[in-house]
Order: C-alpha cells, then sequence, then structure tokens
C-alpha cells in the first residue's frame, strides 16, 4: 500500500502544474469486470476540454485496503476525489455510502 502511495504522489507532482481558472480533482472508478480500482487525474481550464490523465492501477481489490489508501493520501494531497461505479456500496470501517447516485459516465 506505501508503494502505491508513493507511486500516485510522485505522478501527481510532475502532472500538478497550477494555472489560473483551472479546476483540479482525482476521479476513482471501480472496474467490476476486472476487479481493479483505476485513478485518474483530471484537469479542466476555463472554456477547454477536460484532461483525464491515468494515474495508477489498484490490483488488490479490498475496499478496506481502498479507504486506508485514501486516509493515507488525503493527508497530503487536498484535491477533491470524485468516485464513479461506487453506487450505493458503503465503507467498512465508517458504514458511510461512497456514492449517493450513479453519474453519467456510469
Amino acid at each position: 500500500m506505501n508503494s502505491d502511495i508513493e507511486i500516485i504522489k510522485g505522478r501527481l507532482t510532475r502532472l500538478f502544474k497550477w494555472r489560473p481558472k483551472t479546476r483540479y480533482w482525482l476521479m476513482l472508478t471501480n472496474d467490476t469486470y476486472d476487479q481493479t480500482y483505476n485513478l485518474f487525474f483530471n484537469s479542466q481550464r476555463a472554456n477547454e476540454r477536460l484532461q483525464s490523465v491515468p494515474l495508477h492501477k489498484l490490483a488488490h481489490y479490498d475496499l478496506a485496503d481502498l479507504e486506508n489508501l485514501l486516509k493515507a493520501l488525503r493527508q497530503d494531497i487536498k484535491l477533491t476525489i470524485e468516485f464513479v461505479g461506487f453506487t450505493g456500496e458503503r465503507w467498512p470501517a465508517s458504514q458511510k455510502l461512497i456514492q449517493r447516485k450513479r453519474v453519467p459516465l456510469e
């Protein structure tokens, strides 16, 4: 898990370039067919197209481990995280819903 965090942080520092009027966020997708979680870095400047860059693929398909990884990641990275494919699922520790409604990407 620590190696995953270091890989994600390293790729984020290379991709993140502060620009005015630009929105940055992470998107975490649940790929139920391949049993993986995929993390993307998204950025969008005002009046321009969305850019989405794949950051990392988490092959260990365990929701409890994903929850721990996100807790550790959120301590250093203050970006919004958008969840896709987690509709109706709950975090194992807190029992909070991960994603309330489906997004158009699903």
